[in-house]
């Protein structure tokens, strides 16, 4: 669909990428411009748990405690970037509007207003750093 190219992108500065969240794991593995770590998380950790054709939008949302692939993410000390539906102000005011916001993968999965929220949440992109990429043993 058109509107799943704006959340498909590998971008990456000096220490971090940027990878949408819109992808499915299989693209992501199939992708020659996707960090070659991420890839070999994915085939070794993730593909154990969750379907390939699952994406990270949609996977996040249904992670628990318990689970291996919230374990990685939260050692990856992974932040995804999400727009949340914002209908009021902090003084009450009605102000109906998106807000983009950078959660913890630790944010997502222990705040049930989120869940609660989740078809309304357009998840953006996965934010990862470098260091953390480079210092994580498969």
């Amino acid at each position: 669909m058109a509107q799943d190219r704006d959340f498909k992108h590998i971008l990456q500065d000096f220490g971090n990428y940027y990878i949408g969240a819109r992808f499915t794991y299989r693209e992501m593995m199939e992708s020659e411009e996707m960090p070659f770590k991420w890839r070999a998380i994915i085939a070794h950790y993730f593909s154990k748990e969750v379907d390939l054709d699952t994406t990270m939008e949609n996977h996040i949302f249904f992670l628990e405690e318990t689970d291996f692939a919230y374990q990685t993410y939260k050692q990856l000390k992974v932040r995804f970037r999400m727009s949340v539906w914002v209908p009021y102000d902090k003084k009450g005011r009605r102000v109906d509007h998106y807000e983009s916001r950078e959660y913890k993968i630790e944010e997502i999965v222990g705040n049930r207003a989120l869940h609660e929220q989740m078809d309304t949440i357009l998840v953006e992109e996965l934010h990862l750093t470098k260091l953390a990429l480079l210092s994580f043993v498969v």
